[in-house]
């Protein structure tokens, strides 16, 4: 297969995970980078399986090896591929890859030059690093999911988007290839600590500057951009559906005035904060008046800060997402397309999400094990691939872009 992109080139193993890590390799494999997911020995699936494309979409762009990382041989298979990637990526939580054999110590001494990126909740230090716990539980800590919400209910988890995928995905993506880029230029690799009560709170850095400038009060339903504001927040429409307004500067609150004929005076002083209330009263009743494609039809096109409130079922059709080709579909799965957009080396779908592995065969054979090899591999169970048709026709060493392996550990035996 032929792979372009900006990290083309780049070989990045991953143990299998959930959350943060497998969407920041998903992002690297998006703009070319090689990817060996190490997936678990009980997730193969049977032959039967292997005509049903996976519909996960956050594994996609992989090859899948399954490996018992917990047996000698496992382990030595693992640290083969680190010695021939750039970057390998884990989630499990501290002191769980040391107790495998597989921690920064024993990965560097096969290969100096490794970035390893570990993503946790808490951090590999400090008082809760040990403690299991899930997405609205570090963004609580960060003081991200305080503010999110009604006044009068409990704070909001906003699903996991500012946990698991902003703050621990994204900052998981830019720290491995910051360190990528230096260990280009020193010849040694590092660790990356990412931890998303780390990235909840530095996605808020903005906001700490409003707070330092008494622009932003910690009481939820008191600032401009919590839905307290009228001119900031979504709106009930006649169809129950939904829009969002969010004209915060003057050029566009007037736009917002203008459409809308919120002549009076009431409307003068957008930061009248003591009437808020009655000015989000009025414009409930106002967008309750039409339908969502009636003021899609009033507003788009418009300087007022405007967007209907698409369900995840539904962005894909609107007409900016489909010009964009924000969303695509592979194997019936509707999903984001490779982002951001690079003008000279952009990102593309490369191979579909791998069945638990489906690649046994071929990644091990790139490794140098014999055909035998791979078969007493096998019968130990330090790695294991789906059962196919015995086939000796063809050759271990072929490549294949469709979803069976080129050959199968059944037939080496």
């Amino acid at each position: 297969m032929t792979v372009s992109g900006p990290l083309a080139g780049v070989r990045v193993v991953e143990l299998a995970g959930m959350g943060p890590a497998p969407h920041a390799v998903m992002l690297l494999a998006d703009m070319g980078a090689d990817v060996v997911r190490v997936d678990r020995i009980g997730d193969v699936v049977t032959v039967e399986d292997l005509d049903r494309p996976p519909r996960d979409v956050y594994t996609r762009g992989r090859r899948s090896i399954a490996v018992d990382l917990k047996s000698d041989q496992g382990r030595a298979v693992v640290l083969e591929l680190v010695e021939r990637a750039d970057i390998l990526i884990e989630g499990f939580r501290p002191g769980v890859l040391e107790r495998l054999g597989l921690g920064p110590e024993a990965c560097h001494a096969c290969n100096e030059r490794l970035v390893i990126g570990r993503v946790t909740g808490w951090g590999q230090t400090g008082p809760y690093s040990a403690m299991a716990g899930h997405d609205v539980n570090y963004i609580a800590l960060a003081g991200a999911l305080h503010g999110i919400g009604s006044p009068d209910r409990p704070p909001s988890p906003p699903l996991n988007y500012v946990g698991d995928f902003g703050g621990g995905s994204m900052l998981l993506a830019f720290g491995v290839l910051c360190a990528l880029v230096e260990a280009q230029r020193s010849g040694h690799g590092q660790v990356v600590d990412a931890a998303m009560v780390d990235g909840a709170a530095i996605l808020g850095a903005a906001l700490y500057g409003q707070l330092a400038q008494g622009k932003w009060s910690s009481a939820r339903g008191t600032n401009f951009l919590d839905g307290s504001a009228p001119h900031y927040g979504t709106y009930r429409c006649a169809d129950s559906r939904f829009i969002s307004l969010a004209p915060l500067e003057p050029q566009f609150y007037a736009q917002l005035r203008q459409h809308l004929g919120l002549s009076d005076s009431l409307w003068d002083d957008p930061d009248d904060r003591p009437n808020w209330p009655q000015r989000k009263a009025i414009l409930e009743e106002l967008i309750a008046e039409r339908t969502q494609d009636e003021w899609c039809a009033l507003l788009d096109g418009t300087d007022v800060c405007f967007a209907p409130v698409l369900p995840i079922d539904e962005a894909h059709l609107h007409p900016h997402n489909a010009a964009r080709g924000t969303f695509t579909e592979v194997d019936g799965v509707l999903q984001p397309a490779p982002a951001p957009r690079l003008s000279r080396t952009p990102g593309a779908l490369g191979r579909p999400s791998p069945h638990v592995g489906q690649h046994t065969v071929e990644i091990l054979d790139e490794l140098g094990h014999t055909p035998e090899q791979i078969a007493t591999l096998a019968g130990t169970g330090a790695v294991a691939a789906p059962a196919s048709v015995p086939d000796l026709s063809v050759a271990v060493g072929a490549r294949t872009d469709d979803h069976r392996l080129p050959t199968s550990l059944e037939a080496l035996r």
